[in-house]
């Protein structure tokens, strides 16, 4: 969200709850400074208030300003974004991290406990995000102002958009809202069991979307804020999860809202299935974005979100980040696939004619499938969870580079410019493509599934047939199309194949040949800290 900071007025607002000034008439000499007390002087003040909760998913806070929003021993390695990234890909065949920090190898063998100090960031990053969000809805909810409404819409949706990821994370988190207030007390659950909260949960999130989907911006009004097909998309994203998340399968619905972004004429696949993890992927330039952290080398400084993924991802001698754009601090060394997600996502019978691939194709370079951005490291094999980024299967899907491999506007030697995708068309294709294959439809969840393919190979050689759509199928055409985007942990448990079922990969429970895993573990603890210091907290099974 293009839009200046709030500095004093939700971070204090939040954090103080009687002011020594409250009575005093107070204004602030400084227009940037504002105090939360005068907040409804202007909309200008209130945009600047909502692009701080937009602002709290991608970054740690006002940096050299008012520094990181909840202090830690390193802000950028726990903000929302980065944090979330690694519990949805290194849990998974999709990525494995090579550092030492602690919580790293638990993720990467699914050996967590609820001291995992990412688990506590994402579960107080999300709190966080809704206390913000609790905080401005509160404040503007009676302004009859057409753009204050917006506004108001805008924060119910993050908020909305930070309970999903409870629900799908953590099941039954503590539950707070506007009316709440903001001060010392202890948030309770919905419900002390967690199926009963967590569904419970799921109908609060999706009666707020069906509130707001009218006081949104029509789509495409004001990118990145979110919009009325932000809504619709995450309105199918839950619905495609109701089956985990409640126990009530509603593929119905999740049509429904896939239908109302493609139906609306305003979306379609970008030509260039690349420019979507580019410099120049908003949606101003790529037909295909609907939602996404904006980020840019001037206002998003810092080690998160694209250039956490682009630098972690780079290593010097297979990946070279200055490839990708950035030349200062470059080439981590941490993440990389491992072979197993390399084999669901290469189909070697379309791309290879049915042959292995050649020893010789580091770069998998004749794969018809043009959405592999992958090369062969040092091995195949990872020796070890803890071995070096070296091993395994290099990644480098994002870039900081413009699609077309240009500099981008706001280029920064450190810092990418590249938006983080959350909502792109395709996935409203493939989420109704997989809705249609649950209702029996599979001839129109093939139609789908190809105008996706299409893009893939540039023309209709990878297209599949009805006999050929199995639930494998869907799961891996997601994982070629959505790998290293923080979707894989969701699709994974959706299908049966995160824990327990017939699939593994290497260092899964700890293991080279990887094992199945016990099925407490498709739902992460709440953290051992807050269990302790909240009576009201329950925490889930198995831990």
């Amino acid at each position: 969200m293009n839009k200046k900071i709030l500095i004093l007025g939700i971070v204090l607002s939040a954090l103080i709850v009687n002011s020594c000034v409250k009575d005093l008439n107070v204004v602030s000499k400084d227009p940037n400074t504002i105090l939360s007390g005068n907040l409804g002087d202007s909309a200008v003040y209130r945009a600047e208030a909502l692009g701080k909760i937009y602002a709290s998913f991608i970054i740690s806070g006002q940096g050299s300003i008012g520094g990181d929003d909840i202090a830690s021993s390193d802000g950028n390695f726990f903000t929302t974004t980065r944090a979330l990234w690694n519990l949805q890909e290194i849990t998974t065949d999709e990525a494995i991290c090579a550092w030492g920090d602690v919580g790293i190898a638990d993720l990467n063998t699914q050996t967590w406990s609820a001291q995992n100090p990412f688990l506590t960031a994402v579960y107080q990053r999300l709190g966080l995000s809704v206390t913000y969000a609790n905080l401005f809805i509160g404040q503007t909810k009676a302004s009859t102002d057409p753009t204050i409404v917006r506004y108001n819409a805008e924060a119910r949706f993050l908020r909305a958009l930070a309970y999903t990821w409870d629900l799908d994370l953590f099941g039954n988190p503590p539950f707070t809202t506007e009316a709440d207030g903001v001060g010392k007390f202890f948030p309770k659950q919905m419900d002390p069991s967690v199926t009963v909260g967590r569904t419970k949960l799921f109908n609060y999130v999706v009666s707020e979307l069906h509130a707001i989907e009218s006081k949104l911006g029509a789509p495409k009004f004001s990118y990145p804020e979110a919009d009325q097909a932000s809504c619709w998309m995450l309105l199918a994203r839950l619905y495609l999860n109701a089956q985990v998340w409640t126990g009530t399968a509603k593929f119905d619905s999740c049509k429904i809202y896939c239908d109302k972004v493609i139906n609306s004429g305003l979306y379609s696949l970008a030509p260039n299935y690349r420019q979507n993890f580019s410099a120049d992927n908003d949606g101003k330039h790529n037909p295909e974005m609907i939602f996404a952290w904006e980020q840019d080398g001037t206002n998003t400084e810092g080690y998160v979100g694209t250039t956490f993924i682009i630098e972690s991802s780079s290593d010097g001698t297979y990946i070279n980040a200055p490839d990708l754009g950035l030349t200062s601090n470059t080439n981590w060394n941490g993440n990389r696939a491992r072979l197993q997600f390399l084999n669901s996502a290469i189909d070697t019978l379309t791309t290879y004619g049915g042959s292995p691939i050649p020893a010789a194709d580091i770069y998998f370079s004749q794969c018809k499938d043009k959405r592999i951005y992958m090369r062969l490291k040092k091995s195949e094999n990872i020796p070890s969870p803890s071995s070096s980024g070296d091993y395994g299967i290099g990644v480098f899907k994002f870039t900081a580079k413009n699609s077309d491999g240009s500099q981008a506007a706001n280029y920064n030697t450190a810092y990418a410019s590249t938006d983080f995708p959350v909502f792109r068309y395709a996935d409203a294709l493939l989420m109704r493509a997989e809705s249609f294959h649950r209702l029996g439809d599979d001839a129109s969840a093939v139609n789908d599934i190809n105008v996706v393919r299409t893009r893939a190979y540039g023309n209709a050689s990878g297209n599949i047939t009805t006999a050929q759509l199995t639930d494998q199928f869907l799961l891996n055409e997601r994982g070629r199309e959505f790998y290293y985007e923080a979707q894989r942990r969701t699709d994974l448990v959706r299908f049966g194949k995160f824990t327990d079922g017939s699939y593994n990969w290497q260092w899964k429970g700890g293991t080279f040949a990887g094992g199945n895993t016990d099925k407490h573990l498709n739902l992460f603890p709440i953290p051992g800290d807050e269990v302790s210091a909240n009576p009201n907290i329950h925490q889930n099974p198995g831990y």
